[in-house]
């Protein structure tokens, strides 16, 4: 048994007052937290999260499911906390994630409940205190994917015209996400962090991430997810949805109407370029290679963006011929 896994029962026990329970892992994070089910004597189960405090900061994710019940968003209730461990004793949610149950029959439903907590979200719940994503986030976040999937997965060495090409690229995508209007920011909103089985949908996790940043961020991640694809006349109706909403709403205005779908193919630009840099960041350096299939995918919507987002032509077509043309792409070299 590790430390810190004898550290948590420990915890469990003297913390929590729990005295008959057993422990199974219940999920893979991409960051260092790890997620046991709690199963209780009486029948009932919750969540218990090891969270690392020397990689990672627990308190963000209580500050912010805090302000999510506060908009009547169904995120984990925290019945319990050891900061100073990491560790926490967490609502249980359930095993099935959107990822799991979307299909044509109950997609419409599932999105509408996953868009009507979104508008509740943006509409409801005051960003002040959280990060700010800024122009310098914006463009760390796209620099993942020259870092470890060009060079570090692919061994791509890129020409000066390349080079500028990417810089120029990554200018426009920043510049498109600043003029946006900003609101809270969940920051990874997508199937595998909403939960399908819960008595109020969607169950709502991992949003310990989340910034004051563009309204169209979380709309994009949803729609256009690194792990189910939807084709781009339903994405388009949905989104327009999703507009009238934040009108509705007064999260948006009438005269961001002209504007509303650049900024959301553009911030797509922007996210896809940051996941398959962190997909291929946690192949390398965490040795998690289960994302690696999702590269192509992700990528795929850059390049179809492209047929009528001009700004992305170049970008596209480099990713077409260097990226998903290359033999490695889904390869792990360690």
């Amino acid at each position: 048994m590790s430390q810190r896994l004898t550290l948590l029962e420990n915890w469990l026990k003297t913390g929590c007052g729990l005295t008959d329970f057993a422990l199974e892992p219940a999920s893979e994070d991409a960051s260092f937290r790890r997620y046991f089910r709690v199963f209780l004597a009486d029948g009932q189960t919750r969540i218990a999260m090891d969270a690392p405090p020397e990689k990672e900061n627990c308190a963000p994710f209580v500050d912010v499911a805090r302000r999510l019940h506060e908009a009547g968003v169904h995120a984990p209730q925290v019945y319990a906390r050891d900061l100073d461990q990491g560790f926490l004793l967490l609502e249980d949610l359930g095993a099935q994630s959107y990822l799991d149950v979307l299909d044509d029959e109950s997609v419409e439903r599932l999105y509408g409940d996953a868009l009507a907590a979104l508008v509740s979200m943006q509409a409801c719940i005051d960003p002040a205190g959280l990060p700010e994503y800024d122009g310098e986030l914006l463009q760390a976040e796209m620099a993942l994917f020259p870092q470890w999937l060009l060079q570090q997965h692919l061994g791509l060495e890129l020409s000066e015209t390349e080079q500028v090409m990417l810089d120029e690229s990554f200018a426009k995508l920043t510049e498109a996400a600043l003029e946006q209007p900003r609101v809270f920011v969940h920051r990874d909103y997508h199937s595998r962090n909403l939960m399908a089985d819960t008595v109020q949908p969607p169950g709502v996790i991992d949003f310990q991430d989340a910034v004051r940043g563009p309204v169209t961020y979380d709309l994009v991640s949803l729609l256009r997810d690194c792990y189910i694809r939807w084709s781009g006349t339903r994405v388009d109706e949905w989104a327009w949805g999703y507009y009238q909403l934040c009108v509705q709403s007064g999260v948006l205005k009438d005269q961001h109407e002209s504007h509303f779908l650049r900024w959301f193919d553009l911030m797509g630009a922007q996210r896809h370029l940051k996941a398959s840099g962190i997909f291929a960041r946690l192949a390398h350096r965490d040795g998690k290679t289960g994302y690696l299939g999702d590269i192509p995918r992700t990528l795929c919507y850059i390049v179809e963006l492209a047929q009528r987002r001009e700004e992305l032509t170049p970008l596209a077509a480099f990713i077409q011929e260097r990226v998903l043309s290359s033999p490695r792409l889904t390869e792990f070299s360690a």
